[in-house]
C-alpha cells in the first residue's frame, strides 16, 4: 500500500511540472514554431520516460541526504515535502521560474536546523550546482549562438525547408530537455519517501514522480513559459532552439552525477547568453532581477515553511 505521505510530494510534482518543466519548449510556443498543445504532450511523455530510465541516481544521492538529515519517519516527509511544494506553488502563481531542488534543499535545512541535525558540509555539491547551472548554460547558451548565427542561419533562412527544420529542432531539443528534466528533477518529488526510509522502491519513486510532474506540465504550464520565453529577450526561432537544447544539455549533465538542478535556471542562463550575443540592450534585466529575487528566495522560503509547519506539528 502506498503510504499517504506520498501526498504532498504527488503535490511538488505537479508544481515543479507547472513550473520547471514548462521550460522545455517555453520558446517554441512563444515563437510560434510549435503549438502549446503538441509541447505539453511532448514533455509529459519524455518527462516519464526520463525519470523511468534514468532517474535513479538523482534519488538516491538525494534520498541519502535527507535522511541523514533527519527526515526520517513517515510524517517528517510528509512535513518537508508539504513545505517544498507550498513554496514551488506560491512562485508558480507568481510566474516566477524557480529551482525545485532548491525548495526541497531548503525546506530539509529547515527541518534539520530545528530538530538539531544541521549539516551544512553536505549541502556545498547543491549549492555549487545552484550557480554553476545557470553560468554553464550562459556560456554555452552565448558559443552555440554564436556559432549557429554566423556558421548556419544566414545559409538556410532562404529555403523552403527552414520552416520545417526549425520546428523539427525545437521538438527534438525540447524532448530532449523535457527527457533531462524527467532524469534529473524526480528526485527532487519523491526521493525523500525512497532509500533508507523505504516507503516506496526507488523505481516506484521514479514512476511516480514522472507522472506527477507530467501531470503538472499538462495542466498548468502556460503562465511561467510566457515568462521565460517572452520576458527575458526578444527570440528568434533559431534563438529559442539553442535556448531549449542548452538548458537539456545542462540538466541532463547534472542527471548523471545525480544532483538535482532547474530547468528553469538552465535556460534562463541560455537565453541571457543568447541576448549578450545579440547585445546587452536586448536583454530586460528587470526580469532577470525578478527571476534571480525568486531564485534566492526560494530556498529561504522554503526553509522558513518548514520551520513554521515542523512547528505546528510539535505543538500540537
Amino acid at each position: 500500500m502506498i503510504s499517504p505521505s506520498l501526498i504532498s510530494g504527488a503535490i511538488l510534482g505537479w508544481a515543479l511540472g507547472a513550473n520547471n518543466a514548462a521550460n522545455c519548449f517555453a520558446t517554441a510556443v512563444t515563437t510560434r514554431a510549435v503549438k502549446y498543445s503538441v509541447a505539453v504532450a511532448v514533455t509529459g511523455v519524455f518527462v516519464v520516460l526520463g525519470a523511468w530510465l534514468e532517474g535513479a541516481k538523482g534519488v538516491h544521492k538525494l534520498s541519502g541526504y535527507a535522511y541523514s538529515s533527519g527526515v526520517d519517519r513517515p510524517i517528517e516527509a510528509f512535513l518537508v515535502m508539504f513545505a517544498a511544494a507550498f513554496t514551488i506553488t506560491l512562485m508558480t502563481i507568481l510566474k516566477y521560474p524557480v529551482s525545485t531542488s532548491q525548495a526541497i534543499i531548503g525546506s530539509i535545512i529547515g527541518s534539520a536546523a530545528l530538530e538539531g541535525k544541521a549539516d551544512f558540509s553536505k549541502t556545498s555539491q547543491f549549492f555549487g550546482a545552484w550557480f554553476a547551472t545557470p553560468l554553464g548554460a550562459l556560456v554555452i547558451g552565448y558559443v552555440l549562438y554564436m556559432f549557429m548565427e554566423k556558421y548556419l542561419e544566414k545559409k538556410i533562412m532562404g529555403f523552403n525547408f527552414y520552416d520545417r527544420f526549425i520546428r523539427t529542432a525545437y521538438i527534438v531539443a525540447g524532448a530532449f530537455s523535457a527527457y533531462s528534466l524527467g532524469a534529473n528533477n524526480v528526485a527532487n518529488v519523491t526521493s525523500v519517501y525512497a532509500g533508507e526510509l523505504n516507503l516506496i522502491t526507488s523505481l516506484q519513486a521514479q514512476i511516480i514522480g514522472g507522472l506527477t510532474i507530467a501531470l503538472g506540465v499538462i495542466t498548468f504550464a502556460k503562465p511561467v513559459m510566457m515568462t521565460v520565453g517572452e520576458g527575458i529577450t526578444p527570440l528568434s526561432p533559431l534563438s529559442g532552439f539553442v535556448s531549449v537544447l542548452t538548458a537539456g544539455i545542462v540538466v541532463y549533465i547534472y542527471a548523471q552525477i545525480g544532483i538535482p538542478v532547474s530547468t528553469s535556471q538552465a535556460i534562463v542562463g541560455a537565453v541571457v547568453g543568447i541576448g549578450l550575443v545579440k547585445g546587452t540592450k536586448t536583454v530586460n534585466y528587470k526580469t532577470i532581477r525578478n527571476i534571480l529575487f525568486a531564485w534566492f528566495g526560494t530556498p529561504t522560503i522554503g526553509a522558513l515553511v518548514s520551520v513554521i509547519v515542523f512547528s505546528i506539528y510539535r505543538f500540537f
